[in-house]
């Protein structure tokens, strides 16, 4: 199993000038993923700008939206974003995307949160065109960039089986996590695919400065649902780590990727030393 590291680009009043340096740190200290946490409304870092910056400060380590909202972007736009941090990255980006859940994350008018379902379908379609060349709004070198899908639903998981790569898990515990998985390879199965999907959990963690963690945890997640937010269970201490990495081991995920709680760049280290 892969051991990824987050951006800490969605930490409340989160430095932007840390994410490129937090990047080249990662990359160095030998994680294989660099993710973002997708949301708009919120004080933080946008998803595309994280990971173009984080791009231009690495040469090797593997980039993930972990995951971004992706209806409230306007279709073509969105391709064509995501198409050029793929391509400054040299193909290291894998497009993980979601529908969302909260009214106050549809900002831009005419993308509301009603239809979001239908129109994530359709822009499933445009990115596939884009990519392809189809409109000329890409450069010629343009792959169709792998996609992870997350979320609680069939349609996710339709989604997933039709277009994706595999399936991301949200921040939830290992118990949460193995049917989310199980419904994954299912679908995957029952869709025709063959091989196994891609398997990704993400598991929020702090190891310096606990109390600022587990306070910016809360207020990321204060308007979410009970549910998910309960389930939201830092790990706050090396043995934490240690049992998360064995339990999601165990469950069979690919890659466990772990979301900081604050933008102090000296938890990259500490995470490093947890887990080499």
């Amino acid at each position: 199993m892969r051991i990824g590291i987050g951006l800490p680009n969605q930490v409340r009043d989160v430095d932007p000038a840390v994410v490129p340096r937090w990047a080249a740190r990662a990359e160095e200290a030998g994680f294989s993923s660099l993710a973002t946490i997708g949301r708009y409304a919120y004080p933080g870092v946008s998803d595309t700008v994280s990971l173009a910056a984080a791009a231009g400060a690495t040469t090797r380590i593997g980039l993930l939206s972990g995951v971004l909202l992706a209806p409230t972007w306007p279709g073509a736009l969105l391709a064509k974003e995501i198409a050029s941090i793929d391509g400054v990255s040299g193909h290291r980006l894998t497009f993980g995307v979601g529908v969302g859940l909260r009214e106050e994350e549809f900002t831009v008018p005419g993308l509301g949160a009603r239809g979001r379902g239908a129109r994530f379908d359709a822009d499933l379609e445009t990115y596939r065109e884009v990519w392809g060349g189809k409109n000329a709004a890409v450069p010629s070198g343009t792959r169709q960039v792998p996609m992870l899908f997350g979320g609680y639903t069939e349609q996710a998981l339709r989604r997933m089986v039709r277009w994706g790569t595999g399936y991301i898990a949200g921040s939830g515990s290992v118990a949460a996590t193995a049917p989310r998985f199980e419904a994954a390879k299912r679908a995957w199965r029952e869709g025709g695919r063959t091989g196994e999907p891609r398997l990704v959990s993400l598991a929020y963690f702090v190891l310096g400065d606990v109390d600022a963690g587990l306070a910016n945890v809360r207020d990321f997640y204060r308007l979410a649902p009970k549910e998910v937010a309960d389930s939201v269970v830092p790990c706050v201490s090396p043995e934490m780590v240690q049992k998360c990495i064995a339990d999601f081991a165990e469950l069979g995920a690919d890659e466990l990727v772990f979301v900081p709680t604050t933008d102090d760049v000296d938890e990259i280290a500490r995470l490093a030393d947890v887990v080499s």
